[in-house]
């Protein structure tokens, strides 16, 4: 470090005699060197805690996937779209993410061009710096001065791009004060209110830029400029005359450097030098085993508070459920508050809609249920009947003979509830002469994902290995499911080897597309809702759309797709009242209604009963819409 600021300092006299002082050094520079000093430090000690507490497993998978060329890339990729140029803002609201990625990519490309900058010119105008040297001047402007760098058109280069990436910086610093004060302007209804380290950090970044500029411009005689910091040196000359002093301003930038680096470990804005150790863990596979550990301590301090996920949340219809949001859980995991927590963990729905609108990709439901694991329940559980129940079923369906293509139809308990969605899957199925058996048609056991989303890992696993005994003994290839909370868990913690688990939206597009169902175009205008766990959880969005969009008009929601609202009745939430739901569900046909559908169309049995309970147009489950519009078969041939 010392080697960084033992440069020479060139001093002009009002006569402009330089005057070479060799090796010098100049104070202003300790404030930046104390914060980022303090921040680096900060950074691997918090690193090497991560990491120790990441399972042997986990770090095994994290060391093979930085080897890996293929994860390399996407992590490179990743870390480029996400951290700096934040496309996932840019998609969703191009102003605010034009002013993310004005702070951060042009942040970033001013270090990289002022490293090159350096490495470049300073070796041949600095006295003790030689080519090939790792030290170099920090504060480049102040320390090489009549620098003959500026007279070529490589040294001229460099001095626009570093304005215009200056430029670039202050145009997103100008959008943040004003997101500030009006920040619906930028596509955020709400925001959350900032900590005292939030403070001190978002002042600081706010104050470094334009202090930069006036730090260059007032050297940028002696230094060199370009269009903007010249333009700012001849104005301050104008009132001043040439005798600037101009100290003052890098003594102030270097502190506002300081500060923000000092204060950005207790702030929202560590996610800067965190996101990318997410990311890295994140593509390597890793999971949420703690709630404050390991994977889920590098997704919490890459939260960046930004508040998105506050106007994302389906509870946000009511004002009081504010503090519910992904935002404040992460808030107060960072603060050990566990009362807090423990209360916003049980309320949340487990939409996913949060995470799947993160910008950072912070899955917060994840973090919930682990959470939740944490919280003391005296329920007794009870397991000695699944033995008996998974044998006799199992043999009853391994006695049927074994078919290639052969479907067992799991219907799950919500479907049950809702026995006209099971007539028409088996309308729908016997019209496309398809074999299959029905798993639980008198009676069955839970698929184990409610559950897991209430914390109880071990009852969900017991639960887990019947059901997992009847259908490997079964025979089938096919599973087939019409419950989108059934469909995540098996799809995730099943593991069943060649067998092909199928939501029925997705096998009922198969059997169109083969031409073994024949639908017909009779419908008026429909409208789709996307479930939570179907469309955010399991990533199935066009195979509804694909069938319902030959039998009717099909029209779009105002939110769709991983925007989609739910219903408000989901499993997930423990703690939420009938009347918060109600509401819920009120703002998701709201959203269904916004093009006046003649019809809505869902393929969630919970969600279907939630919908109807508030619409006043005719709410339909999937299968009944397609079963009603079955016009013919194609003959095998």
């Amino acid at each position: 470090m010392t080697n960084i600021l033992s440069v020479t300092l060139q001093a002009v006299t009002p006569e402009g005699i330089i005057d070479r002082y060799p090796n010098s050094y100049n104070h202003f520079v300790l404030p930046f060197v104390i914060g980022i000093s303090f921040i680096l430090v900060y950074l691997l000690i918090g690193l090497v805690r991560v990491l120790y507490h990441l399972s042997g497993e986990d770090r095994i998978k994290l060391l093979k996937s930085l080897f890996n060329p293929k994860t390399a890339l996407k992590n490179l990729k990743d870390i480029f779209c996400d951290c700096l140029l934040h496309t996932k803002i840019w998609k969703r609201k191009p102003l605010l993410g034009y002013m993310h990625s004005a702070i951060a990519f042009g942040w970033f490309m001013l270090i990289v061009l002022g490293h090159l900058e350096v490495y470049i010119f300073a070796p041949r105008h600095l006295e003790g710096i030689s080519e090939g040297s790792l030290y170099y001047p920090i504060f480049y402007r102040f320390f090489i001065w009549i620098n003959p760098a500026h007279e070529t058109l490589r040294g001229t280069v460099f001095f626009f791009l570093m304005d215009f990436f200056l430029l670039y910086v202050l145009s997103g610093i100008a959008l943040a004060m004003f997101k500030r004060v009006r920040s619906i302007a930028l596509g955020m209804r709400h925001t959350t209110k900032p900590s005292l380290a939030d403070r001190v950090a978002l002042y600081s970044l706010w104050a470094i830029f334009p202090l930069r500029l006036l730090a260059e411009g007032f050297t940028a005689d002696l230094s060199g400029g370009s269009f903007l910091t010249k333009p700012v040196n001849w104005l301050f000359k104008a009132f001043f005359g040439n005798e600037l002093n101009f100290m003052p301003t890098w003594w102030a930038y270097s502190i506002c450097l300081g500060l923000f680096f000092l204060a950005m470990p207790f702030s929202r804005y560590m996610h800067i030098l965190t996101e990318p150790v997410l990311i890295l863990f994140r593509n390597a596979g890793l999971k949420v085993r703690k709630p404050r550990k390991g994977f889920a301590e590098a997704e919490i301090y890459a939260c960046s508070s930004c508040g998105l996920c506050i106007d994302a949340c389906p509870m946000n219809t009511q004002k009081k459920n504010l503090k519910y949001s992904s935002v404040y859980f992460i808030r107060f995991l960072r603060r050990h508050n566990n009362k807090k927590i423990n209360e916003i963990a049980e309320k949340c729905l487990m939409c996913g809609k949060c995470a799947a609108l993160c910008p950072v990709g912070v899955n917060s439901p994840d973090i919930r249920r682990v959470q939740r694991e944490t919280i003391n329940n005296s329920v007794g559980y009870d397991y000695s009947y699944l033995k008996d129940y998974s044998d006799k079923a199992a043999a009853e369906l391994s006695d049927k003979p074994r078919k290639s293509g052969k479907v067992l139809y799991f219907a799950g308990c919500m479907t049950h509830l809702t026995p006209m969605i099971i007539k028409s899957v088996e309308k729908v199925l016997k019209a496309a002469d398809v074999e299959f058996e029905f798993m639980d048609k008198d009676s069955g056991i839970c698929c184990g994902r409610p559950l897991m989303l209430a914390g109880k890992t071990e009852a969900a696993r017991k639960t887990i290995e019947a059901n997992k005994k009847i259908i490997e003994q079964s025979g089938c290839s096919i599973l087939l499911l019409s419950c989108p909370i059934c469909l995540k868990v098996f799809k995730e913690e099943y593991n069943l080897e060649n067998i092909e688990i199928l939501h029925y939206t997705q096998y009922i597009d198969r059997l169109a597309k083969e031409g073994k169902l024949i639908l017909e175009k009779k419908e008026g205008s429909l409208v789709y809702h996307d479930p939570c766990e179907l469309g955010r959880g399991c990533g199935i969005y066009d195979e509804p759309r694909n069938v319902l969009s030959g039998i009717g008009e099909l029209k779009k929601a105002q939110k769709e797709r991983d925007e989609s609202i739910c219903c408000g009745y989901s499993l997930g939430s423990l703690t939420l009242d009938e009347k918060d739901r109600s509401k819920i569900a009120e703002s998701s046909v709201a959203n269904l209604m916004a093009n006046a559908p003649d019809k809505i169309i869902t393929a969630c049995p919970m969600c279907y009963k939630a919908i109807r309970s508030k619409a006043d147009v005719p709410v339909l489950d999937f299968a009944e819409i397609i079963s009603s519009s079955i016009s013919g078969l194609k003959q095998n041939s």
